[in-house]
């Protein structure tokens, strides 16, 4: 899935965040490469979410930086977008409306054309005109994927994005997610506390410390996709990063 493994995506500086008296993130340093699909895990309450919002502009750090291809991020940017568990599909636009939305500088047939291209990339063709309340959980996932492709981010941030879904579709959408980044190269970034979804989809997992967090553990995988997380040796990793949260099997 790396593109360019020379290049540094995203470069991480010594991130520091305190809310009150209460430290939360306590020098995290990490880089990112160009192309590079990088799930964070650790223990609940680490400050996960808090150093998500910093890399994506939504929170400023007390010290240190974040940049992004060499510039410093002091607000949100198009270059990334984030699709967190929450959802974000507006629930009076149809799919293809929600898909236009975020498109600017374009003629209306040709924003309709490209919303058309992505909702039959995610797998919505023939549900084009359907509002979200007419579309089942997992159909909902991918509208609010396929708006955050449409207007090409160099860099996508997932927060728990598979979280509310059951089983059977949250595998459906990892391999949907999977089946997406070899068509189109993004870098991904995503927050998970699922190891198996991290092992799953990650060409490198950072492990979290409790709060104030840093990086504790990285933990690189090798194995090419499709890949089995039952594989005898990511069983092994999956153990080690259970370990190093504290958890046994």
């Amino acid at each position: 899935m790396l593109h360019n493994p020379a290049a540094t995506k995203i470069a991480v500086e010594g991130l520091h965040k305190q809310f009150g008296e209460l430290p939360v993130v306590g020098g995290v340093e990490f880089n990112v490469r160009d192309g590079e699909f990088v799930a964070i895990v650790g223990p609940s309450g680490c400050g996960k979410s808090t150093l998500l919002k910093m890399l994506a502009g939504f929170e400023h750090p007390d010290r240190g930086a974040v940049r992004i291809g060499g510039d410093v991020v002091t607000k949100p940017s198009p270059r990334a977008i984030v699709i967190s568990q929450h959802g974000a599909v507006f629930p009076w636009l149809t799919v293809r409306e929600n898909l236009m939305f975020g498109l600017q500088g374009k003629e209306v047939g040709d924003k309709a054309a490209l919303a058309d291209h992505y909702a039959e990339m995610v797998g919505l063709k023939g549900f084009e005109t359907s509002y979200p309340h007419q579309l089942s959980g997992g159909m909902l996932k991918r509208v609010e994927i396929a708006r955050a492709l449409v207007v090409k981010p160099e860099i996508l941030y997932m927060d728990e994005p598979f979280s509310a879904l059951d089983a059977l579709m949250n595998l459906k959408m990892r391999n949907e997610l999977l089946r997406i980044l070899q068509e189109e190269r993004h870098t991904v970034l995503l927050i998970t506390h699922d190891v198996e979804e991290a092992l799953y989809l990650a060409d490198r997992v950072l492990v979290l410390s409790p709060r104030p967090t840093r990086i504790q553990k990285v933990f690189e995988i090798a194995h090419p996709h499709p890949r089995r997380v039952s594989h005898p040796e990511l069983q092994e990793m999956k153990e080690a990063i259970l370990a190093e949260l504290g958890l046994t099997v």
